[in-house]
């Protein structure tokens, strides 16, 4: 599973994977719209729905942060 959310960030966003900070919307790693790109990749691609509730900048401020909102989300 996190193989395949680490693809779909690379996809989006390549600097994302060697972002070791806490905040990438802050630190001009990924915007908005990749945001909103990843969130329907990840969608798609696990069968699980992201509600805008969990599109905050705190679920998307790192690569971790994403996998554990991914993980949350396959175990609900």
């Amino acid at each position: 599973m996190e193989e395949k959310v680490l693809e779909i960030l690379e996809e989006h966003c390549e600097e994302a994977l060697d972002y070791d900070g806490d905040s990438m919307m802050e630190d001009g790693i990924i915007d908005s719209f990749a945001v909103i790109q990843v969130v329907s990749d990840l969608e798609e691609v696990f069968d699980i729905e992201i509600d805008a509730k969990y599109v905050i900048e705190e679920n998307f401020c790192n690569k971790e942060a994403i996998i554990e909102l991914v993980r949350k989300l396959l175990e609900e």
